[in-house]
């Protein structure tokens, strides 16, 4: 139903050159919570820019998406690949977390943790993390570091926020991106990038989580060689034309699929 949909919208969309939440709404009696949640993932696709109300054709951009509005993108993807990033933290461990709507869910799917020191410039997995710890799910401590505050991403970042990320030796960093390519990984905003680059040349393994939506794409700013990667967790195979790099690659979906068969 939902290939139906985005059909449907990106159909009207050429037929009247803007649609309208309310309208789309009746016409595929759906809530319009949900046409939303279509247009955000069409938009997230770059099939459509949303305007007040609806949306209208494409408009190219290089600015990143609200944090609140990519927490709706690819929901069940996401947790999925949390669970797998989530099942590689050893009782022991200190981990950096970067900011990503992605990397924030790995704190909720902890189970029986101890004595695990947690690092992010992220003030929504700092949260999340300190609720893990309340529910007894994880022993351990939250360090937030220092920074300026960005509120549109809900981070941390600066050259505070390096210096403190130096003094670190991470067991593992697990990042986000906004796109990667068989060459590198990329972010959109340059002061993020240098904080997610600082949090893996201090681990012993980097971790990537990322959807398929952000394979063979870039955006504005270099994180690092994908060489550097230890692990990328994702929801397919890897691209078939990409040379090996060295790094190991994780499908959730095919690790699933194992689990459903067995």
């Amino acid at each position: 139903m939902k290939d139906e949909r985005h059909a449907y919208i990106l159909e009207q969309l050429e037929k009247r050159g803007k649609v309208m939440v309310t309208a789309l709404a009746n016409e595929q009696f759906v809530t319009p919570e949900t046409i939303r949640r279509d247009l955000a993932e069409l938009e997230m696709n770059d099939l459509l820019t949303r305007v007040h109300g609806g949306a209208v054709p494409y408009i190219p951009s290089q600015k990143e998406m609200v944090y609140e509005k990519k927490m709706l993108l690819h929901l069940d993807e996401k947790k999925r690949l949390a669970k797998q990033a989530a099942a590689m933290i050893q009782n022991g461990d200190t981990i950096a977390v970067d900011v990503g709507s992605t990397t924030v869910h790995i704190a909720d799917m902890i189970e029986n943790l101890q004595f695990v020191t947690v690092v992010t410039n992220s003030l929504s997995a700092a949260s999340r993390f300190n609720l893990a710890i309340e529910e007894q799910r994880l022993t351990g401590q939250v360090i937030m570091l220092p920074g300026t505050t960005n509120p549109y991403q809900a981070s941390v970042k600066g050259s505070y926020t390096i210096e403190f990320l130096q003094r670190f030796n991470f067991n593992r960093s697990f990042l986000s991106c906004g796109g990667v390519t068989e060459e590198a990984v990329y972010d959109f905003d340059m002061e993020e990038s240098l904080v997610s680059e600082a949090m893996m040349e201090c681990s012993q393994e980097a971790i990537l989580l990322t959807d398929s939506s952000k394979l063979n794409k870039k955006s504005v700013f270099e994180i690092c060689p994908i060489s550097k990667l230890s692990t990328i967790i994702s929801d397919q195979e890897k691209p078939q034309d990409w040379v090996n790099k060295g790094y190991d690659w994780i499908n959730v979906n095919a690790t699933l699929k194992r689990e459903v068969f067995n």
